[in-house]
């Protein structure tokens, strides 16, 4: 058992002398160590002090460099797409509503009046926010187009965390793969569609195509279960005012 000793206490007995004298041979030890520790790290920043501040001096152009990028070349490089896009977002938005779809898509895609379309977006702002948005409206237009492989290709290319554009960009791939006749990946982008956000837009719309092409895929029980869900969590969307239909449907085709 440990004893507390006062300060100044002097040891009386031949052990307590003993003890003293290895106590303080112990803490001498440990004073010797570090020094010698010290010792060897000066030593070896003061060899290898040239290599150290070469490490230091690229790390620090790295993150001065990535600053500068950003700065100087990433913001003025997105804000030029930004400013090329507003044409071809605009013939884009006339499709959407007007007339002559077909020619204000293609306008959309390739240009006109000089300005550039999407294609070009992307071909010269690549790695821009303006470049991944262009794919989503090239893909998008070439879905209204009915050029349903370029549409893949494009949409595929799009990446978001957007609640509406990131679930439509796969519902529109879905689509796409529906008038390919692949049915099955229909299905796969109409469920990533359906459960990548939850909201009563585009949650209930793909939840109703996912369960139109399972039952065309000969699996009632999935579809049933995604009409199911919209009557219960959604019965204030579109998809919900003739559900109950669906869902006999399912219903009688699971029966059997």
């Amino acid at each position: 058992m440990a004893t507390y000793k006062k300060r100044g206490y002097k040891p009386k007995t031949k052990v307590e002398k003993q003890q003293n004298i290895e106590e303080g041979s112990t803490t001498a030890e440990v004073f010797d160590t570090l020094d010698e520790t010290a010792s060897k790290t000066e030593a070896f920043v003061e060899k290898n002090q040239k290599y150290i501040f070469i490490i230091i001096g690229v790390v620090a152009a790295v993150v001065l460099g990535t600053m500068g990028y950003k700065e100087y070349i990433a913001k003025p490089k997105q804000t030029a797409a930004m400013n090329d896009m507003f044409q071809a977002q605009k013939y884009f938005d006339e499709a959407q509503t007007g007339v002559a779809k077909d020619s204000l898509y293609n306008l959309a895609l390739n240009g006109g009046e000089g300005k550039f379309g999407m294609l070009d977006i992307i071909s010269e702002y690549g790695g821009t926010d303006a470049a991944n948005l262009a794919s989503y409206y090239a893909g998008t237009a070439y879905l209204r187009l009915k050029d349903y492989k370029n549409a893949v290709e494009h949409l595929s290319n799009f990446k978001s965390d957007d609640e509406i554009l990131a679930p439509l960009a796969k519902g529109n791939i879905g689509d796409a793969f529906v008038q390919l006749n692949q049915p099955e990946d229909a299905l796969d982008y109409y469920e990533q569609a359906a459960n990548m956000r939850d909201n009563e837009f585009t949650t209930p719309m793909y939840l109703y195509k996912a369960g139109t092409v399972a039952l065309e895929l000969g699996n009632p029980d999935k579809a049933l279960s995604y009409f199911e869900r919209i009557k219960t969590e959604y019965p204030k969307a579109t998809e919900a005012s003739n559900i109950d239909v669906f869902i006999g449907k399912a219903q009688v085709l699971a029966n059997k």
